[in-house]
Parts: structure tokens; C-alpha cells; sequence
């Protein structure tokens, strides 16, 4: 083999390996490009975060003999997520996954209330956890000042997963007792709110406004009770982040 067949033999194996380079080249850049456009198609549609909404919940009793003696202090924490309606984001579907920490006191006469506690007044410190998750149609200001309102409204579904009560009975004390089995296995109720968004960076965005839910569904079974329709609603105060 002479030196020229050489030296053209190299060329043509350095041309090959040109638009080998060039064109792995250009598929990474479609590929990143197809990619940074997926993500922002997805950030365009869907919005996600985190919420924490310190509230007062209240158990309504509807029926003579069963008495509120108190409201509770209470905790809702969990995924926010925005399904965007339009380009703009003025219309939104809200949706999340909650924890849902509740109850209230309610006071029971006598022939009302839980087994072997109706036999006299008992006064019951209801402490119950649901997880929740809520639907509700969400509209949106596009302000100039970056400071955005927002309300909602729509309902929710929440399932109990922990239901304890502290009951006092004839100035008798018994702690931490199990009314999960007693209390009916679904929630659903109204759910309305409003409040402000504003920018904390580049992408970032806080969220403050109010709430207020309200509970459709008894929330003791009626045969375990005998307190006819126990309703639990709430105010919240809304304090989240959207990524």
C-alpha cells in the first residue's frame, strides 16, 4: 500500500467519523430541545406545591340531646395541583391531597352517645384525621403588580382514617377511645376560598387566602349514636408554595 492510499483511506475515515459526530450532534440537540419543550408544555398545563392551613373545625350537631361544646384547633396539610384550563392559567381545575386534623367537643345527654356511655351525660373530645382530596374550579386575576387573586369553589371527598374521643362520663375519665369503627367511612362536602399569590423568585409563587369547608355527610353512623346528622366544617387559613 503506498503512502497516497494511505493518507486518503484516513481522510475518508476521518469524513465518516465527521458525520458520525455531527450527527449524534444534532439528535442531542432535538433531543434536548423536545425535552426542554415537554417541560415547559408541562409546567404550561400543571401546576404543584405545597400547602399548610392552620383551622378551626367544628362537629354541627343537628338534633335535640347532642350539644357543641367547643370548637378545635386544628391542622391541613398537604399537594396542591393547578390542571390549567387555558394558556394563560385564569381557569383551573384545583385538585391536591390532603391530611386533614380535626374534631371539636360535643356533649351527649343521656340515651345518646356511644354504647355503654349513653347510660348517663358524657361530654366527648373528638379528635379526628381524614385524608381528602379535593376538586373545585379556580379563577385567577393576571395582574401587573405580580400580585395575583384567586377564588374557587367546588367539593371534596375525605375518608377517615383515625377518629379517637377523650369521654367524661359521671366524673369518670377514659382516654383514647377507638370511634374509628363508628364513624361513617366517607365525607363529602362544599368547599370555598380566596386569597392572593405573589412571586418569591423566578418560578417560585406564594399562595394566602381563606376557606371554608362544609361537610355533607354525617359523620357518626346514626346507629351507633343515636344523635341523629353530626356535620364537621371548617375555616382554614391558606398558607402554600407553587414550584
Amino acid at each position: 500500500m503506498t503512502v497516497n492510499n494511505v493518507i486518503r483511506n484516513f481522510i475518508v475515515k476521518m469524513n465518516h467519523m465527521k458525520r458520525i459526530f455531527l450527527l449524534a450532534l444534532t439528535i442531542g440537540m432535538v433531543q434536548m430541545g423536545m425535552a426542554q419543550s415537554g417541560y415547559r408544555t408541562f409546567r404550561e398545563k400543571v401546576r404543584l406545591g405545597f400547602k399548610l392551613d392552620p383551622m378551626i373545625s367544628i362537629l354541627k350537631p343537628q338534633e335535640s340531646g347532642v350539644n357543641r361544646n367547643s370548637s378545635k384547633a386544628g391542622l391541613a396539610f398537604g399537594v396542591m395541583a393547578d390542571f390549567n384550563l387555558n394558556e394563560t392559567g385564569n381557569y383551573a381545575l384545583a385538585s391536591g391531597f390532603n391530611v386533614v386534623l380535626g374534631g371539636s367537643k360535643l356533649k351527649y345527654d343521656a340515651g345518646k352517645g356511644l354504647g355503654d356511655f349513653k347510660a348517663s351525660p358524657a361530654e366527648y373530645n373528638m379528635k379526628l384525621t381524614y385524608i381528602e382530596i379535593p376538586l373545585a374550579l379556580k379563577l385567577k386575576t393576571t395582574s401587573h403588580n405580580d400580585i395575583d387573586w384567586w377564588g374557587q369553589f367546588g367539593t371534596y371527598l375525605a375518608f377517615p382514617v383515625s377518629g379517637r374521643a377523650d369521654i367524661i362520663s359521671l366524673n369518670q375519665t377514659f382516654d383514647r377511645v377507638n370511634i374509628l369503627p363508628e364513624m361513617n367511612r366517607i365525607n363529602i362536602g362544599m368547599l370555598i376560598g380566596a386569597g392572593i399569590e405573589y412571586p418569591l423568585g423566578e418560578t417560585l409563587k406564594g399562595v394566602v387566602g381563606v376557606t371554608y369547608q362544609n361537610g355533607f355527610v354525617d359523620v357518626t353512623r346514626n346507629a351507633k349514636w343515636n344523635d341523629g346528622k353530626v356535620n364537621m366544617n371548617s375555616f382554614a387559613l391558606r398558607l402554600g408554595v407553587y414550584f
